[in-house]
């Protein structure tokens, strides 16, 4: 016992899941930010300074899309293709691509791979994990391909683009939408294709498929005319998705129609659309039709909301993800009610979710609030562009008022902090800097206090 306890101890930083997935994703980003600082991954040839280089690979491996430097002017072939590798990897998970490769190399998974995998893709069948990640990895490449395929034929026949040119840049989209990052090759990102429903709509489509999470798009593949079958989370993820997607339409259709720096001249056609596409992008996907900066006060208010809820747990979108604010939502109704329990259709929600998403909640708002507090104390932007600037950042969605650019070096390295932290969650970055675990082998006496 005494020769084993010491390797026991010195390893077990690296047995939890949580700790090795932290450690991949920073990996991740300085390999990264080494490969965009090279002379040749920009078009001038010049070295890309390292905070603007951190900022940037960050932002591609947490799938957010907020930028410092412009992608398409700044950025090298070379620096594009890095951008896009880290976009693929981080969008599928470090330990999913891991997990895939020992599978390949060995055809058997060891007990811890297969923890450190269902940690990343939130998988709850261990069974036949090996399976599950090579229809996660599937999936993504079909979808991916697909929406390349319909881009690149718009953009070919369309808009008179060579093929090669065509295909880059839907294939470029594809694999940011898919994976929400929000990365673009055009400066405007696609405003120049506001009203253009065989573009705004394959990479909505993407966006929402990559945001829903891979357990729930495999259970609806088996069970989509079989609702009462749904598990509680694909219950939660869809009917959630659904109302807000249906709601941030109404509410950027009404606020933003008579705005002439945004909806003001599309019509009404284009100005649903418009309105759809900004709906689905503030779930964490980062694209925009419109100038976000040229938006009334109660569209950004909106989308602060949106992007805080963020998409389905699993999968590519960022935020708190729409199944704890579904717990959230229901533990509150229960209370309401006075029911003893938490109750979804004829399940029962455990105390542990319950716990789970209060302090995923809790954690959230606290460094929102820390990182706004920042901004505004440290730079001369107001309250509305500091608070929707940090809610992009931490809920990985990507969407600027356009004051990214400027910050000063500080709040760049604040807000890479906040991406990193929102990407791997608040709860598997504090469990994986946390030591060790504690189990109390005693139950305390129980005292009511008053609460409100």
């Amino acid at each position: 016992m005494s020769q084993t306890a010491p390797w026991r101890h010195r390893g077990d930083r690296f047995r939890h899941p949580a700790k090795t997935i932290t450690f991949a994703f920073a990996g991740a980003v300085a390999v990264g930010t080494g490969l965009l600082s090279l002379p040749f991954a920009t078009r001038t040839g010049q070295r890309t300074d390292l905070v603007d280089a951190l900022f940037t690979a960050t932002s591609a491996v947490c799938v957010t899309g907020l930028v410092t430097l412009d992608t398409a002017s700044h950025w090298s072939w070379f620096g594009q293709a890095v951008i896009l590798l880290l976009i693929q990897a981080g969008g599928l998970g470090i330990m999913t691509l891991a997990t895939l490769l020992t599978a390949l190399l060995s055809r058997r998974l060891g007990l811890r791979a297969r923890f450190l995998a269902q940690a990343e893709t939130k998988s709850l069948d261990l069974n036949n994990l090996r399976g599950v990640i090579a229809r996660i990895v599937l999936f993504s490449l079909v979808a991916e391909a697909v929406t390349t395929v319909v881009l690149t034929a718009r953009l070919a026949t369309v808009y008179d683009k060579p093929f090669g040119t065509a295909l880059y840049e839907a294939m470029f989209h594809a694999i940011s939408a898919f994976n929400n990052a929000g990365f673009s090759t055009h400066t405007d990102s696609l405003s120049r294709y506001v009203a253009d429903p065989w573009i705004c709509l394959p990479v909505v489509g993407a966006v929402i498929l990559g945001g829903l999470g891979f357990p729930v798009v495999f259970e609806l593949t088996r069970n989509w005319r079989h609702p009462a079958r749904w598990s509680v989370m694909t219950r939660i993820t869809v009917t959630l998705t659904v109302t807000l997607l249906l709601a941030g339409t109404a509410v950027f259709f009404v606020a933003e129609y008579s705005n002439p720096d945004t909806f003001g001249n599309l019509g009404a056609p284009a100005s649903f659309l418009a309105a759809f596409f900004a709906s689905a992008m503030t779930r964490t996907a980062g694209f925009n039709s419109v100038d976000i900066g040229a938006m009334r006060p109660e569209s950004l208010f909106a989308s602060d909301i949106l992007m805080f809820i963020g998409g389905g747990s699993a999968g590519t979108a960022g935020g708190i993800k729409v199944t704890t604010f579904g717990v959230l939502a229901f533990v509150l109704w229960s209370e309401i009610r006075g029911e003893p329990h938490v109750n979804v259709g004829r399940r029962r929600i455990p105390t542990t979710n319950q716990r789970q998403a209060l302090a995923i909640t809790l954690l959230s708002i606290g460094a929102i609030v820390a990182a706004t507090f920042t901004l505004v104390s440290t730079t001369v932007h107001s309250l509305d562009a500091a608070l929707f600037e940090v809610i992009s950042g931490f809920a990985t969605v990507g969407l600027s008022t356009g004051i990214t650019a400027n910050l000063p070096t500080h709040a760049h390295l604040l807000l890479v902090a906040l991406m990193f932290g929102g990407r791997i969650g608040p709860l598997t970055l504090a469990s994986a800097l946390a030591l060790r675990e504690r189990t109390r082998r005693f139950e305390l006496p129980e005292e009511r206090t008053i609460v409100g």
